[in-house]
């Protein structure tokens, strides 16, 4: 029998369930975990709130049948419907459901516990794997073909822009240069290439890859793209009352998250305006002050909560018309929801399933 509890440890599950639940008191409400993973967290949305239904939404099929015969065993499968897809399919996902509104979603942002512990797809720079990083593998786009496709400047903008990584353009550089000879298969190729390129006496602590890992696996899975057209999928289609909860992992996905939120948190008027009509009154509160972390106690029983940020809101008024269109328009990524990623916003956006279209390799 696999031991759940040894493979995955739900990060900030107290306060996760404590923020959602206030959402589903009401016989028949609904809450949609868009991150299913292990089924850590919607276990316990389940059992704390007995009326309610959960729908889990995951990428990773091999995920969502171990999240179902989990639930399974725990007897909440009559309450519970799994959807394979992206989490950028929800509209769609509800559609094909018959739901038009929800009352409580749920993410939880970054890779899950599986996905670190998987060595076969190369997502963790801690064990010799293939460079794949595909959370659905039925996607064709692999870390491996960013890396021997993408031209140097294409590669350079991924790595500063979703890693962060200060030798940005010298990685790039030498990875043009050795996949010429040879590409690059491996995440120990990976590695040494990076720890070739990055002097010394620059180097944060931990492995100096880890930057560049993140910025392949954010490029395969479209993974900020994604979360900027998710989250105004999602308060299109809350009910009144209704919570939106998101746990992030990296700046990244911190920062899309915090300014979508404050979309709905501020008045929408010009300042100095004397009076604020009511369609121009917040239609969000904030149920989390700033962002929920892990405190000392949770990050030693669970590394992986070290980097934790959570927020949430709360639908305190219906949206105004106006908002709703912006949020469509920002659905299908004709507006930019994230702040610091200027015309790169739209760069790359994906399929239901991540597939994505290829800059040219250099000739």
């Amino acid at each position: 029998m696999t031991d759940y509890a040894h493979i995955h440890k739900p990060v900030l599950l107290r306060d996760c369930v404590e923020l959602v639940s206030p959402a589903l008191a009401a016989p028949g409400s609904l809450v949609v975990d868009c991150t299913l993973g292990l089924a850590g967290h919607a276990i316990a949305f389940l059992k704390a709130n007995p009326e309610a239904r959960l729908v889990g939404i995951d990428r990773d099929a091999e995920a969502l049948a171990m999240a179902g015969a989990r639930i399974a065993a725990e007897g909440l499968a009559d309450r519970f419907m799994p959807v394979h897809a992206a989490f950028d399919a929800f509209g769609d996902v509800l559609d094909e459901a018959g739901i038009g509104s929800v009352n409580a979603v749920f993410m939880d942002l970054g890779l899950s516990s599986l996905q670190i512990d998987e060595r076969d797809r190369g997502f963790s720079y801690s064990h010799d794997a293939p460079l794949d990083m595909r959370m659905d593998v039925s996607q064709p786009l692999t870390a491996r073909d960013v890396l021997a496709t993408y031209d140097e400047r294409e590669l350079a903008r991924i790595f500063k822009e979703y890693g962060e990584e200060r030798f940005a353009r010298q990685i790039a550089r030498r990875v043009v240069a050795v996949r010429d000879r040879k590409p690059l298969d491996t995440s120990a190729e990976l590695n040494a290439l990076v720890d070739e390129t990055i002097p010394q006496a620059h180097r944060a602590s931990g492995n100096p890859a880890k930057r560049v890992f993140q910025a392949l696996r954010i490029e395969v899975n479209g993974e900020l793209d994604k979360l900027a057209r998710t989250l105004p999928q999602i308060a299109n289609r809350l009910e009144i009352g209704g919570r939106l909860v998101v746990e992030s992992y990296h700046s990244l996905e911190d920062r899309t998250v915090k300014t979508f939120m404050n979309q709905g948190l501020h008045v929408d008027v010009p300042a100095g305006m004397p009076v604020v009509p009511d369609d121009m009154q917040p239609f969000f509160k904030a149920v989390t002050k700033g962002a929920v972390m892990a405190d000392a106690e949770e990050r030693e029983r669970n590394p992986r909560a070290a980097s934790v940020r959570l927020r949430g809101v709360e639908l305190i008024r219906p949206i105004p018309e106006r908002w709703r269109r912006r949020f469509a328009e920002q659905a299908r990524g004709e507006t930019d929801a994230r702040a610091g990623h200027g015309a790169h916003g739209a760069h790359g956006a994906g399929g239901r399933h991540g597939q994505r279209r290829r800059p040219k390799a250099r000739s």
